[in-house]
């Protein structure tokens, strides 16, 4: 029953091929029996709204069946109609009290047509090659387990800007490149429809959104995955070769991905793939690092030794050298996908004011671009906002420390209490219980912290009053990163850095609120680093990875069953209604932000926890199939949208990378003994004999009892507590090491950026030659005819048009093909499946 519907939803006029309806007769069609062109047409859009029967309002909201969102619905779609786009209506009630409205869009040919040369858009002019990487492995003799057949590959094209006069002469005919990925000509005529005063910005269909005028707008999902089709859609090639968790060694089907949710969807994949790749070299390399310190722990005493050794400080060099290294080549990479997908010179000279905006600005101003009456918001009341969103940010970061300084005083307390417990197996592990018992509570104060504030940032972004929707998920993204990066880095910064910096000498011990500062254990604070990393980053990955594959079939049954609410429907559902039951793609920022702490977590501290790029090489395998399973099979279809790169989010990764080479560096020189054991080395001939006893100083006198005359701590200190000679010389070396490391490891990346160009030699060559070729297809001046060529209408067709392929003229065929004509109209007046206004 399924498959059927969906076949009917398709072509409800099976005795007749919908390519003949359209090509024979259109006009006949449009004359007879309007209602019936949607039926024969592929659905592109959809709106909907539910309507109260009773008058109550809804769950969802304000009744969407009220005067005022009638009105302003009505003057909507009839300007979608002028605007050339082909409407249904179709009703369905759930209820005796609740009906839903289905509003199903068509964009005909010649409007995309004319769309597509008003947005600049890119046509094909000819297939060029293969990819690289697979004609490498095919000449080294290589089995390249990692590639897979995906099937309906979407062909790659030199291109050149649109034009309908060259539709016949040079440009591709083919209309599945005009209409792949949801073409954005749609959706633009949708975003700059007006539907009352343009001055109060009551313009495009998210402003109605947010007025809750429509209940959701979204494109039609294709086929679902489960059903049998001889010739699989994209979104079945998607989910049998993408999103299965058998495909988790597989290449992802970039150009699928692109092809059906567009490039802003397919930069995000593209990176998480490209991290993913370059995560195997450094989980590699960890795994070697964390091995020799377990192979030196096992023939030597000292257990710090399994993070603090020579191969920690390669190690720490080497993920330097590599965060450098992955962000240039991401640049190369994210320049030949850009340029692959027609969207590398993207750049939307006048963004359209946000809904929020128009409909909350105080006044109105000349736009200085489009001359036209637009919203307006003062510039001072503006950053009076913004100051005030920054002071609530240092009160959020002030809030992070004060948890921090609980769980400090936690663990102190917990150790004292669990060394009075006189029990010998507890007391030798008092100090690791309190920390491992920290570090969780850690992971709760920060995930709650972590929710509240993300809440608070939307309030306080919406507030500021920004005009685009650029400009607020930039403001968005830089406010929740910098409480994040202090919330989740806060306890590794301070165990990296501090504890054990101030607890003083044996009778003149430092307190905080009358307990004393605690030390780090006899292992070293590396030791408690790594175990924190590990509860933070590991438990963290855990919790998002459990929330991302329940949450969202929690979701969806509770919505399906909402759906159900009226009893249910006899008929299986029809895919607009099957979709609308779908949960709304909420965007890529949750994310981005999950991978870009996970790379602070892997770059920053990595010197301590070499085995952290593994865990996240793990998670991110995990994490691709879950993201890919959720946009395929869970989540409405989002609209396409069009990106050079991947935003703010590439500007906080290269901050990230340099952060890590400065706290590397800080982290080798004071957290670990490297840098004194080689001072050691130097001084004596090499040999560690005697080391860890010239690391001991002698107590004061007035603080060792008569039982106990001799007691020894770690420091550089006489028994006066004044510091000694060695202590200087050391924090000078420390200092130079700091210095020297920092400034190796930043000229290697300069070297490595001058090596490696951001836009590879042949995707230069290849812009060249298609530039070539734009400018031969696209000649305006014809060598037969010596004139111009046809230029496109100032306004576009207000008429409804039809779907003709390029090539084609719409031929009168009313005298040519009479019998199929009359075919035509004694079905048209015979069978009417769903008029407009009917239910089913």
């Amino acid at each position: 029953m399924l498959a059927l519907a969906y076949v009917h939803h398709s072509f409800r006029v099976v005795s007749v091929c919908p390519h003949v309806l359209l090509s024979v007769c259109p006009h006949v069609l449009l004359s007879v029996c309007p209602h019936v062109l949607l039926s024969v047409c592929a659905v592109d859009f959809v709106l909907v709204w539910e309507e109260s029967l009773s008058g109550q309002k809804e769950e969802r909201g304000v009744s969407s069946s009220s005067p005022a969102h009638s009105m302003k619905r009505e003057e909507f779609l009839s300007r979608l109609r002028d605007a050339g786009l082909l409407l249904e209506q179709v009703h369905v009630s759930l209820s005796a009290c609740r009906s839903v409205c289905y509003v199903l869009l068509n964009a005909p040919w010649t409007v995309l047509c004319y769309y597509a040369e008003e947005l600049s858009l890119r046509a094909p002019l000819q297939t060029p090659t293969y990819s690289w990487s697979e004609k490498v492995l095919e000449r080294l003799s290589i089995p390249n387990l990692m590639s897979q057949r995906v099937p309906n590959a979407p062909p790659d094209y030199y291109t050149c800007p649109f034009r309908t006069s060259k539709l016949d002469s040079k440009l591709g005919t083919s209309m599945t490149s005009m209409t792949s990925a949801l073409c954005p000509q749609l959706y633009e005529i949708l975003a700059r429809t007006p539907y009352g005063d343009v001055t109060r910005g009551e313009v495009g269909v998210d402003r109605l959104l947010s007025e809750e005028v429509f209940s959701a707008a979204y494109p039609l999902h294709e086929v679902p995955v489960c059903l049998s089709v001889c010739l699989l859609s994209v979104r079945q090639v998607l989910f049998q070769y993408w999103a299965r968790w058998g495909s988790w060694y597989r290449y992802q089907p970039l150009d699928h991905i692109r092809d059906y949710f567009g490039e802003k969807v397919a930069l995000y994949f593209a990176w998480l793939g490209f991290y993913t790749g370059w995560l195997v070299p450094a989980a590699v390399m960890g795994t070697v690092v964390f091995l020799f310190g377990f192979w030196l722990v096992t023939t030597d005493l000292p257990a710090g030794l399994l993070f603090d050794n020579g191969g920690t400080v390669f190690f720490s060099v080497f993920m330097a050298l590599w965060s450098v290294t992955f962000l240039e080549f991401w640049k190369r990479s994210c320049s030949c996908l850009t340029h692959r997908w027609n969207c590398s010179q993207y750049q939307e000279m006048e963004e359209r004011p946000r809904p929020e905006f128009t409909a909350m600005a105080p006044m109105t101003t000349r736009n200085p671009v489009t001359g036209a009456e637009e919203p307006y918001f003062p510039e001072t009341q503006r950053l009076r906002r913004i100051l005030t969103g920054g002071t609530v940010i240092v009160v959020m970061v002030f809030m992070v420390l004060m948890f921090l300084i609980a769980i400090i005083l936690y663990r102190t307390i917990v150790s004292i209490v669990i060394y009075r417990a006189q029990k010998s197996f507890v007391v030798l592990s008092a100090s690791r219980i309190a920390s491992l018992t920290g570090s969780l509570l850690n992971l709760l104060v920060i995930m709650t912290l972590s929710r509240i504030y993300i809440s608070l940032a939307y309030i306080l972004t919406r507030w500021e009053m920004h005009r685009t929707q650029s400009k607020y998920e930039d403001m968005f993204i830089l406010k929740v990163f910098i409480f994040q990066f202090v919330n989740f880095y806060s306890s590794p910064v301070y165990i990296t850095f501090f504890k054990g910096r101030f607890i003083g000498y044996p009778g003149n011990y430092n307190e905080l609120f009358g307990i004393r500062n605690e030390d780090c254990g006899p292992g070293g604070c590396l030791i408690e680093l790594a175990q924190e990393l590990l509860v933070i980053m590991v438990g963290k990955q855990l919790i998002n990875n459990i929330q991302e594959f329940l949450s969202p079939k929690l979701k969806g049954w509770w919505q399906a069953r909402k759906g159900e609410e009226g009893g249910g429907q006899k008929e299986p559902p029809l895919p607009w209604e099957t979709d609308y039951q779908l949960l709304v793609c909420e965007g890529l920022f949750s994310e981005y932000l999950e991978m870009v702490l996970q790379f602070g977590f892997i770059t920053i501290f990595v010197a301590a926890c070499p085995l952290a790029p593994l865990f996240a090489l793990f998670n991110n395998w995990l994490e691709v199939r879950l993201d890919a399973h959720k946009f395929v099979c869970e989540y409405r279809r989002p609209v396409a949208e069009r990106v050079p790169d991947i935003g703010i989010w590439f500007t906080i990764l290269e901050l990230i990378s340099h952060l890590a080479v400065l706290s590397n560096a800080f982290l080798l020189a004071f957290s670990s003994s490297f840098v004194p054991r080689l001072h050691y080395r130097w001084t004596h001939d090499g040999s560690l004999a005697g080391y860890v006893n010239s690391t001991l100083s002698y107590a004061p006198p007035n603080a060792t009892s008569q039982s106990n005359p001799v007691c020894r701590f770690r420091g550089y200190r006489d028994q006066t507590g004044n510091f000694l000679p060695e202590f200087y010389q050391l924090l000078a070396l420390r200092l130079a090491f700091v210095i020297i490391f920092e400034h190796v490891v930043f000229l290697s990346g300069h070297v490595i950026d001058l090596m490696v160009p951001d836009v590879p030699e042949e995707v230069e060559t290849k812009i060249k030659r298609e530039f070539y070729m734009a400018k031969e297809a696209l000649a305006e001046h014809q060598v037969t005819g010596g004139g111009l060529g046809p230029t496109r209408p100032r306004t576009p067709p207000h008429e409804p048009p039809l779907h003709t392929p390029p090539g084609r003229t719409q031929l009168n065929t009313m005298h040519q093909y009479p019998f199929i004509c009359r075919t035509l109209v004694f079905l048209c007046s015979n069978f009417s499946p769903w008029p407009i206004g009917s239910t089913h």
